[in-house]
């Protein structure tokens, strides 16, 4: 599956999630156009750690937008979508600040 069908795969879960404020899935979304266009950027020197971004936002929304949560499973998924960034905070800034806002919001709607 390529990021493109990743990140739109994740667009269509938040637009079904019930539980998500309108201008929290317009947020969502934005932050989602932008982890694109930087982990497209981050694969053509790290494809390895692109596909990870990319699996742990999949798996965190996952596990955010289920009917019935595990807080358990959000945590370990968020705490995976962190990690993924990791050492990246020099070097691509702005998809580390991404993935942390994106994150964020995940925890909050995974309460």
């Amino acid at each position: 599956m390529t990021i493109r069908e990743t990140i739109e795969n994740i667009e269509k879960r938040i637009e079904k999630a019930d539980s998500i404020k309108h201008e929290d899935k317009e947020e969502l979304r934005n932050l989602l156009s932008t982890l694109e266009a930087e982990v497209v950027s981050l694969s053509k020197t790290h494809p390895e750690q692109a596909e990870s971004i990319t699996g742990f936002t999949r798996v965190s929304t996952h596990e955010a937008t289920r009917e019935e949560k595990n807080p358990q499973l959000v945590r370990l998924s968020l705490n995976g979508l962190t990690s993924s960034v990791e050492g990246f905070e020099n070097s691509h800034e702005e998809l580390v600040r991404i993935v942390n806002r994106l994150a964020v919001m995940l925890s909050s709607v995974g309460i």
